[in-house]
């Protein structure tokens, strides 16, 4: 493996990343920069956690004019936080640079700040698409003399629906612009995209990118959704994560899972599309700084989410798709680190789960957690089945009401705290509350 210099990238910058704990390039560095130091349009197939972030971000600061004002490099983003980690690598290249400012705009931020600095003169501008066609349109930014345009996770700007916000910010940047595209996956949307806005692109694919990374360990565990909690509470005292971070399918399901572990003592926080800008920052500030241990997210709320040290992550209800899948288990096993990915999922959940693994040619171990939650809904099956079978079979009158007058006895010694399924499901909480009072997720001291 080369190192930087050998790149085309200066000493001063070296230096910097030395400064960082970065020695040597990742591959898909090593690859895409020469291209870019060269001119050269690139398409980058690589997984979030490859390092793709410095393979456009070192040769922009090597290329920019630094003694002009205008914008020159544009960095589109799915989400404010991609854009606010993106923002901080550039910053912390070019602190002690004078002559290079950097801007991150988005929604849910003061606009006249952002107009004041933008005022001063900004290099480099990254932002979200909706944000930035406002600046577009209010003429705060003109984008008609940048010289590099990068769409980072262009296949998520398609997954959450900006690939026309994307087009009309495209038309106004410059034909002789150099671009730079960097997706996980590639569907045809983004290829179409690619050729009707890219010359002669260089394509770059690093590594086994249509599936999750290699150093990802995948399991699926057979559960219930009424058994969910207790077996995500079972599972984290067992793993012990340092950082790990739990998917739900929406901010109703996010917020009632963080009432639940707070309430039985877990370091957590909620990530949803619901929080305020500043309560967002906030959130993902304690999560990078290890002050919480689980973050409960949606899909929307963590995309583009770089945070080192995530140990586990928990598909706590099944992803939508197979695109969906790689994005959130590819939280964990970042920069050569290993992970573990857990996904629950139901026996309806089981057609879903099988087309994930038939997409991306995979097979997900499955374990079975035996919740007692499943052999009562096995059993509850099962009575319904004999008694429908003794209905049939032309039970008397007295005996079909002697028996519904037994099941109402045990209904009342059940809500009275016997040893009916309530007593067993209470159980089930219980024991797996009660295993490991000390896992890392629990709040105290580590």
């Amino acid at each position: 493996m080369s190192d930087f210099l050998k790149l085309g990238i200066s000493e001063t910058l070296v230096n910097k990343l030395r400064g960082h704990g970065i020695a040597k390039p990742t591959p898909i560095q090593e690859q895409a920069i020469p291209f870019v130091m060269n001119g050269n349009d690139i398409i980058a197939q690589a997984q979030t956690g490859t390092g793709k972030t410095f393979a456009f971000i070192l040769p922009i600061l090597e290329k920019i004019n630094h003694d002009a004002e205008q914008v020159q490099a544009l960095i589109v983003t799915p989400t404010r936080e991609l854009a606010l980690q993106i923002t901080d690598e550039f910053e912390k290249l070019i602190a002690g640079i004078n002559s290079v400012d950097v801007l991150a705009v988005y929604g849910g931020q003061d606009v006249d700040k952002q107009l004041k600095k933008l005022k001063r003169g900004m290099q480099i501008v990254v932002g979200t698409p909706g944000r930035l066609l406002d600046h577009i349109r209010r003429e705060t930014i003109r984008l008609s003399e940048i010289s590099f345009l990068v769409l980072d996770e262009a296949d998520q700007m398609l997954h959450i629906g900006f690939l026309n916000e994307v087009e009309d910010i495209i038309r106004e940047t410059p034909a002789s612009r150099q671009t730079m595209l960097f997706s996980a996956t590639m569907p045809p949307e983004i290829r179409k995209l690619a050729k009707k806005h890219m010359r002669d692109p260089e394509y770059i694919q690093v590594e086994k990118t249509q599936g999750p990374a290699e150093n990802v360990k995948q399991i699926a565990i057979h559960t219930t959704d009424r058994a969910k909690q207790a077996t995500l509470i079972q599972l984290v005292e067992t793993y012990r994560p340092y950082l790990a971070v739990v998917f739900c399918r929406t901010k109703r399901r996010v917020s009632k899972l963080f009432d639940v572990l707070k309430a039985n003592g877990f370091s957590c926080d909620e990530l949803h599309g619901d929080l305020s800008q500043a309560k967002r920052e906030r959130v993902m500030k304690r999560f990078r700084d290890a002050e919480v241990q689980l973050l409960i997210a949606t899909d929307v709320a963590a995309r583009g989410l770089d945070v080192e040290g995530v140990t586990h992550v928990f598909n706590y209800d099944i992803p939508e798709d197979a695109d969906s899948y790689v994005h959130r288990i590819g939280r964990t096993g970042r920069a050569g680190m290993t992970g573990l990915a857990i996904t629950f999922y139901s026996s309806a959940d089981r057609p879903m789960l099988e087309t994930i693994e038939q997409e991306l040619n995979i097979i997900i171990p499955k374990q079975n957690m035996g919740n007692s939650e499943e052999k009562l809904e096995a059993e509850d099956v099962k009575k319904e089945r004999n008694t429908v079978h003794k209905d049939k079979r032309g039970m008397s009158k007295a005996r079909t009401s002697t028996s519904r007058n037994r099941n109402d006895t045990g209904r009342r010694e059940n809500r009275s705290g016997g040893s009916g399924s309530s007593e067993r499901r209470s159980q089930t909480v219980t024991s797996g509350r009660n295993s490991t009072k000390t896992g890392s997720g629990r709040k105290g001291p580590r």
